[in-house]
């Protein structure tokens, strides 16, 4: 990779936030830059090649980076966790049976064995889609209090599995990484709490602030690349990574200016440049030839929508129940772990994402409802 190659990734990146904006088709960031990535990938022009070491690092770098973020929106600290913990732990729960179900079924369709992999496709949320989606809106109604805790434990359940389910061959190297990675997130949280408690956080964060040093930042950087460094000495994808310190600092609070930060580094470079490369490491031309795939992305996305919709029979609204159903983090680790482990047949990685796609699709088209749902309850209330 290139300066040249860099600059035209950052360029053309712009017409996913300019596809957002649009008044007549608000489509997601993320999938203009999928498309982007297509367009100069493997699919299209090959103007990209997703295999540079350059270009694949950088984007580890933004999935880590994303994945944090997707942590740090699980909103750990939100009173309502307790108040429908009970509630939203038993429709997480009685999701996942049913995805159990579904995955089991869709892979004997397909004639493969990847069903636990389909099952946590299909139970997964996306907290780093739904909260921001929710900004502004009250959260104080009895649906809402009763889908958060649901969300969170899909959310961080989900992620956990996830390198079990893609490749069982090795679930006993999976599951020792797994548990390393998640011992150091563990106590990196202690440690964190520990000096937000004394107030020497609070003493940085004045300094770095009166001075410009970004202090904060740099620590969390070098916190959360040290994570992902153990997650491939131990061979798990730096999706744990980023997700459990995403977690930790939820934990303890983030603070605003770093929120900001983080933020800005991720949208404005490092998130970009990894969904381009995941669209570029993306081949088109095999749905061509495997058209199965495109119904096994279809088969995904309206199983993830039927376990999730099911959960109307528990009186959950029908605009909260498919709502909870929006996936991006899950899916986009399977089909990047998978690919990088060619544990994936030709077209499923894009199958896969396309299941997402029809989830934020569903997602993006309710997003009215949840709103006037939300605040009526909290009128009520």
């Amino acid at each position: 990779m290139n300066f040249a190659q860099l600059s035209l990734i950052c360029l053309v990146a712009i017409i996913g936030p300019a596809l957002w904006l649009s008044k007549t088709a608000r489509v997601p960031v993320v999938i203009g830059e999928l498309a982007v990535g297509l367009a100069l990938g493997a699919t299209g022009f090959r103007v990209l090649q997703a295999g540079d070491p350059t270009f694949s690092f950088l984007a580890d770098i933004g999935f880590a980076l994303v994945m944090f973020i997707a942590g740090s929106h699980v909103p750990v600290r939100n009173p309502a966790l307790k108040k429908g913990a009970v509630k939203g732990a038993a429709r997480a729960l009685g999701i996942a049976v049913l995805s159990i179900v579904l995955g089991i079924v869709v892979a004997r369709a397909f004639h493969n064995s990847h069903a636990a992999m389909y099952a946590v496709l299909m139970a997964s949320s996306s907290a780093s889609l739904i909260m921001p989606s929710l900004e502004g809106v009250p959260l104080t109604g009895r649906s809402m209090v009763e889908m958060l805790p649901q969300l969170a434990l899909a959310d961080a359940l989900c992620i956990v599995a996830l390198p079990f389910a893609i490749d069982p061959a090795h679930v006993t190297r999976a599951m020792t990484g797994a548990l390393l990675v998640l011992a150091a997130a563990g106590a990196v949280f202690a440690l964190l709490r520990l000096v937000e408690s004394r107030g020497y956080r609070r003493r940085v964060h004045r300094v770095s602030e009166e001075r410009g040093l970004a202090l904060e930042l740099r620590v969390s950087l070098a916190l959360l690349f040290g994570l992902a460094a153990l997650a491939q000495l131990t061979h798990v994808s730096v999706m744990l990574a980023g997700f459990a310190f995403g977690l930790a600092v939820a934990g303890v609070g983030e603070p605003r200016r770093l929120a900001k930060q983080v933020f800005a580094l991720t949208e404005g470079f490092f998130g970009p440049i990894f969904f381009v490369w995941l669209g570029a490491s993306l081949n088109l031309r095999d749905l061509a030839s495997h058209p199965m795939a495109i119904a096994l992305g279809i088969a995904l996305g309206v199983g993830a929508l039927l376990a999730h919709g099911a959960l109307v029979a528990t009186k959950q609204p029908w605009p909260l129940a498919l709502t909870t159903a929006a996936q991006l983090g899950v899916p986009v680790a399977a089909a990047t772990t998978g690919t990088k482990l060619h544990l994936l047949a030709p077209g499923e990685a894009t199958a896969i994402l396309l299941g997402a796609i029809i989830t934020i699709a569903v997602t993006t088209a309710l997003s009215g409802r949840v709103s006037s749902l939300a605040q009526a309850e909290a009128a009520a209330a």
